[in-house]
């Protein structure tokens, strides 16, 4: 009787400290996870400590010393050695092309049929770090909300209604704000558009009362686990349908073995406002989503594509065909979805790419762009080189499509974060770099650069034809003389004086001429005359 009854406290002082324990750590319930075999010795752990404490007498004696003691001391070692046994088996050592087939890479693209040509529209000029600094300056003018509330710093990328906006919720400042202001919840957001800057608070009808600085109930992580007690959840991101209805979209992992070769299978989008959510499988996922797939994960798949597709050995010593990503990347949108882009380069880690990946960061598709050249961080140095004086540091690139080839476009920043020239390095050639002070606008950073490289087309690239002028007429910008030509079709013209400085001034009404441009366009931009 006395060992039901010692054996009954030492259970429910075990389920207590765990109930306890659970609410706080919140594992899955999951026996692919990591975390909880974790909780799992530890529940072992408290039951031992108890039985051994429930043993011993008056005199400070274990009497009776129970047998489970000893197994469940050592359980926790066994419970970490048959964890690494199945992992070893199911690692790239044995598994190598399983890890290579985490991500299926489209080989046989053409960046410039799959990229458009550059459009100043569509170019998220704003990266994160400057997106953040505009976000505060918009809370700054609010001091009543200031004292109540902090602007989180996830400012998720996302394509809002063909906009190109990052988007941060509020979020609860300390613990006596929120219980001051739980009963209404969070009652904003913050976007800023990533094309002009533009910045603004967007307020709720109803608060949302499900973040991660809520308390208790209102814990984000919290709900979710309660409600998805054997989920594995990615990293979540914040952000909002096509009528602006604030979500947190939360992925769903799956692994092999214990926490090895992680992916996702679901995803769950959670309304922080009523707490209600919805699992949705990957491939069913609402396309107002951008983001299913996490950066790092990404990434960390394309690594084990480019390692381990000629097998695990030939990845630590041949080598052969062995790439990798480089350190960095940026987002692009398309087609409205964003897009990861970082370069890959080879296992030697020179300073030049062998190309570069775009990933649809909601449906995983990947594409490989063949484009040797100069890896990022080149890139970045040549455009500081270029200002050495006034010592401007280069943002991360954006890749875009310049007259059909792979260009960085990169930001200058001063000491205080704000962009003051935009440089474009070609991808080929990272010393054929062109600044412009960011006052005279992007489009005059494009100008100049095209001017730039305009004698690199390639013949086979030009489109010629004669035209007939209808009307020509001069203007000068930025002390550049160009000539505006309408045809006897109506179709328009733009030529630079520099392209054809003897033949120009003497053009009129009535000529014939014959010009070679690039690209079709509502102006089409002459890039020579015959």
């Amino acid at each position: 009787m006395k060992n039901i009854t010692k054996n009954l406290i030492c259970i429910i002082t075990t389920l207590i400290i765990g109930a306890i324990a659970y609410y706080f750590a919140l594992p899955a319930l999951n026996i692919q996870s990591f975390g909880f075999w974790l909780f799992v010795i530890f529940l072992t752990t408290i039951y031992g400590f108890t039985m051994l404490m429930v043993s011993i007498d008056s005199m400070g004696k274990v009497k009776n010393y129970p047998n489970g003691v000893i197994f469940l001391s050592f359980s926790g070692f066994i419970i970490i050695g048959l964890i690494l046994i199945i992992n070893v088996i199911v690692s790239p050592l044995f598994q190598s092309r399983s890890y290579s087939k985490r991500i299926i890479v489209d080989e046989t693209s053409t960046f410039s049929n799959d990229v458009k040509e550059i459009d100043i529209k569509s170019l998220p000029l704003l990266d994160k770090e400057s997106s953040q600094k505009l976000g505060d300056r918009v809370m700054g003018q609010m001091p009543e909300l200031v004292s109540q509330f902090y602007v989180s710093d996830l400012y998720t990328q996302i394509n809002y209604n063909d906009d190109i906006v990052r988007i941060t919720p509020l979020e609860y400042n300390g613990f006596f704000k929120y219980l001051s202001n739980r009963k209404t919840g969070v009652k904003g957001y913050i976007t800023v558009n990533s094309v002009t800057g533009d910045s603004k608070l967007t307020k709720l009808d109803k608060g949302m009362k499900i973040l991660p600085s809520g308390i208790l109930g209102d814990d984000l992580h919290r709900t979710l686990r309660f409600k998805y007690p054997m989920d594995v959840f990615g990293m979540e991101t914040f952000e909002i349908d096509n009528e602006g209805n604030p979500y947190w979209i939360v992925p769903v992992m799956k692994y092999t073995g214990v926490g090895l070769k992680r992916d996702v299978k679901e995803v769950i989008i959670l309304n922080p406002v009523d707490g209600k959510s919805k699992k949705y499988d990957v491939k069913d996922v609402p396309t107002w989503v951008d983001h299913v797939y996490s950066s790092e994960l990404v990434i960390e798949q394309v690594n084990n594509w480019g390692m381990y597709k000629d097998g695990f050995l030939n990845s630590l010593f041949g080598q052969k065909g062995v790439v990798k990503t480089t350190t960095g990347y940026n987002y692009t949108v398309m087609n409205d979805d964003v897009y990861l882009y970082t370069g890959i380069t080879s296992a030697a880690s020179d300073e030049s790419n062998i190309g570069f990946i775009l990933t649809n960061l909601r449906t995983k598709e990947t594409k490989f762009y063949s484009a040797p050249g100069a890896e990022e961080y080149s890139a970045m140095s040549s455009a500081e080189g270029q200002v050495q004086q006034m010592k401007y540091k280069a943002s991360f690139p954006l890749l875009v499509n310049v007259n059909d080839k792979a260009t960085y476009l990169i930001s200058l920043k001063d000491n205080a974060g704000l962009v003051k020239m935009y440089a474009f390095v070609d991808v080929e050639d990272y010393q054929k770099v062109v600044v412009t002070d960011s006052s005279k606008g992007i489009q005059k950073a494009i100008d100049n650069y095209l001017d730039e490289v305009s004698g690199d087309v390639s013949e086979d690239k030009y489109i010629t034809k004669s035209i007939m002028v209808s009307s020509i007429v001069t203007a000068n910008i930025d002390g550049n003389t160009n000539y505006y030509i309408i045809d006897e079709l109506g179709n328009k013209y733009k030529a630079s004086i520099k392209i054809a400085i003897n033949k120009l001034p003497f053009i009129k009404k009535g000529d014939s001429l014959t010009i070679s441009y690039t690209k079709e366009k509502e102006v089409i931009e002459i890039q020579k005359i015959q």
